[in-house]
């Protein structure tokens, strides 16, 4: 058999029984006993935890780094390289672009094509973008099998906007003390005499809303962490942040406190088992669950929330139980309960799918629209419906990555 298919899911359906389904030989997929591989962000997570537990690592990416220390990128080369010399007889793809750039994911589609040559490729995706082009079969999860898909097109074609309440007020607004939040002015950044950016000549102002872009390794993390203020490289360096120029006195907490930040990556941080409304007050105290007394003022507002996430009902329900896309919309509000002068989203898309993608982008645009807080996207690709007034973009290069404002 060298038939491949895609399946067409969303965050509601249970992937994590679908693979297990396949890979067990159950008949969702006739696949004749062979033996299969999973290509996958759960497969690089499970690798992980066995370095972290045993102190070695069994997959090395091409610069001999474990994957704990390496970039999503540099993770998934290194996993379909191991696969692949594990002569698999056929391969469950899921999620092939999560946190790629453009010229990752087009590396990963030529290898995936080689590949698809001898052996069947079963994809998993939530997005119809990225489904592979080799691969002309698309079916969806129904009931305890799947169903081919028609027209996949015609999917998720619902306009209805999804915010209708107005934009919480905030209770007691953080100041910025400036209408500059972020100026950065010939910042360059090395480590170990590796240059990662050159000269960044960039300001961010209060109320503005843009889109900071750049492959893989072009630095973003890099100019994240001078901005948050956790990266000692920030010192010495002509940086001035909410009006303050860096190293002259501030603490890390007092910057801390005028970032609302959101990475995908912090789902795996909130485990413990809070309501949904309690998740959304802890922002006022900018912890992980409440250990205090919330007042009534505070309570208001955390409903105001609810109520324009469509959750209040839900208030009750405990936070884990729901969708990868409602935590986020539920954290984003937990952000933005101060309305802080500055919001970080981390590539906050990766792993939603059509349908929460759309709402995702809805809230932030409101956010940006209906606030004085200014936001910062930061992601190698762009989604369809966000409406960043600016884009700085880097450029990588031998001597360190460059930027340029595209807008």
């Amino acid at each position: 058999m060298h038939k491949h298919l895609a399946i067409y899911i969303s965050n509601k359906d249970d992937k994590k029984a679908l693979i297990k389904n396949i890979l067990s030989g159950h008949t969702i997929v006739e696949l004749n006993g062979l033996k299969g591989a999973l290509f996958s962000e759960i497969t690089i997570n499970k690798f992980i935890e066995e370095e972290r537990r045993h102190g070695r690592f069994d997959i090395a990416t091409i610069n001999q780094h474990s994957l704990t220390k390496s970039s999503a990128g540099e993770r998934k080369k290194a996993l379909i390289n191991h696969i692949i010399a594990g002569n698999p007889e056929y391969l469950i793809a899921d999620n092939v672009f999560g946190n790629l750039d453009v010229k990752s994911q087009e590396a990963i589609v030529h290898t995936l094509e080689d590949l698809g040559k001898s052996i069947p490729i079963i994809q998993i995706t939530n997005r119809k973008k990225d489904i592979l082009h080799f691969i002309a079969d698309v079916y969806k999860p129904e009931g305890k099998g799947i169903q081919l898909i028609d027209h996949i097109e015609s999917l998720n074609q619902n306009e209805t906007k999804y915010f209708i309440q107005d934009l919480p007020k905030p209770l007691n607004q953080v100041a910025a003390q400036s209408q500059s939040l972020v100026k950065f002015n010939k910042v360059c950044v090395s480590y170990l005499d590796r240059p990662i950016i050159k000269d960044i000549c960039w300001e961010i102002k209060a109320g503005e809303f843009w889109h900071l872009k750049g492959s893989n390794g072009s630095g973003k993390s890099t100019i994240l962490s001078l901005i948050s203020g956790d990266n000692p490289k920030a010192f010495n360096q002509d940086i001035h942040l909410f009006g303050i120029k860096k190293g002259s006195g501030e603490s890390v907490w007092e910057i801390k406190e005028k970032i609302g930040y959101f990475t995908s990556e912090m789902l795996q941080g909130f485990r413990r088992s809070d309501t949904i409304e309690r998740m959304i007050i802890s922002g006022f105290y900018d912890s992980v669950g409440l250990y205090k007394f919330p007042n009534e003022n505070q309570v208001l507002i955390a409903h105001q929330w609810l109520n324009l996430l469509n959750m209040f009902d839900i208030k009750d329900r405990n936070f884990q139980t729901l969708s990868s896309g409602h935590k986020r919309l539920v954290l984003i509000a937990r952000a933005m309960v101060k309305h802080p002068p500055l919001l970080i989203l981390d590539e906050p898309t990766n792993g939603l799918d059509d349908h929460d993608v759309v709402i995702f982008t809805e809230l932030i645009n409101k956010i940006a629209k209906e606030s004085d807080t200014a936001v910062l996207y930061v992601s190698h690709s762009e989604e369809i419906g966000l409406e960043p007034d600016h884009i700085y973009e880097l450029k990588m290069s031998a001597t360190g990555s460059t930027g340029k404002v595209l807008t």
